[in-house]
């Protein structure tokens, strides 16, 4: 099996029909519960397993959460007609700083799933024309409009996932 490329590698191409936006939503919200079917049959001891200079499954998870800000900064962002959107830490220095394997599996677990519901919630809540607003984004110098943070949001969710089931996999998986 091919293996994923890095985050940063990835382009995209945001051409989904605003129509889409429903599906869309649904994949996010989806999220918090495709992760507790992944990780809660696992001991918290296999959660907190660092693979080398990578994240354990728990630090993961907690990235996810402390992205979920980045999404709910960028709809903000829309909200307030900026030209461009907020830029990601690419260091990734909260997400090292957070200790998350220091804390309870299912308190990181809950968090993702309160600020999911959270962007969730928010994303429910705009019009048409605010689904179709559009801003560049700053790494990939591109316009982005609501719906495509929603995918570009979704892909990386799926891209952590797809990482999740690497770890799982890998010689000391459970």
């Amino acid at each position: 099996m091919p293996r994923k490329p890095l985050w940063i590698d990835r382009a995209f191409v945001f051409d989904l029909p605003v129509e889409m936006f429903p599906n869309v939503l649904e994949r996010l919200r989806g999220t918090p519960a495709r992760l507790e079917e992944r990780l809660v049959p696992l001991s918290p001891a296999r959660m907190r397993r660092k693979p080398g200079e990578g994240w354990s499954l728990l630090e993961i998870v907690g990235h996810l959460a402390v992205v979920e800000g980045l999404w709910l900064a960028r709809l903000d962002d829309f909200a307030a007609g900026l030209d461009e959107l907020t830029p990601a830490d690419m260091s990734n220095r909260a997400t090292d700083e957070s200790d998350f394997n220091a804390r309870e599996p299912a308190a990181v677990l809950g968090d993702f799933r309160a600020v999911r519901a959270d962007f969730v919630a928010r994303l429910e809540a705009l019009t048409d024309a605010q689904i179709a607003r559009a801003a560049r984004h700053p790494r990939l110098d591109q316009p982005m409009r609501v719906l495509d943070l929603m995918v570009f949001a979704a892909e990386h969710d799926d891209h952590h996932l797809a990482g999740i089931s690497e770890l799982l996999a890998s010689p000391a998986g459970d």
